[in-house]
């Protein structure tokens, strides 16, 4: 990803990532396409149609409904004071880009994230916290 390392099985033993990261990037990038070296590898083991299908990136919503009620849902946090959030995030900022969403010209993180990803990561904070117990102090 942007700043670190993404691994999918069956890549996660540690020794293939380690091998992997320091292969010359011309091997990677075999026949100049991402993830060439894997491509190639899997080749004869899986279909050509996965093989050479175009990477896809991290699916998302353009739907407004889904929008609306990522903000409903993060307007409810912001005025919990139950929230493990409550008191971390600041309102007005947050309340800017709910009414805001388009300033947001490139992606918060990685490659689609904008204004509908940041609310509904805030959405999955607020539960994560609660369903662990977890405190600010």
């Amino acid at each position: 990803m942007y700043n670190g390392l993404e691994v999918r099985v069956p890549f996660c033993d540690y020794r293939i990532v380690e091998y992997a990261f320091n292969l010359p990037w011309e091997i990677k990038a075999y026949h100049g396409r991402e993830k060439g070296i894997v491509r190639e590898a899997f080749r004869g083991l899986l279909p050509d149609s996965i093989i050479d299908r175009k990477k896809s990136p991290y699916p998302k919503t353009h739907h407004p409904l889904y929008f609306r009620l990522c903000a409903e849902a993060v307007e409810e946090i912001l005025q919990d004071p139950s929230s493990p959030l409550y008191g971390i995030l600041d309102p007005d900022g947050v309340r800017n880009l709910i009414g805001h969403p388009d300033r947001i010209v490139s992606p918060w993180y990685g490659q689609l994230m904008k204004a509908p990803q940041i609310l509904a990561y805030l959405i999955q904070l607020d539960y994560w916290f609660r369903k662990n117990a977890v405190r600010i102090v």
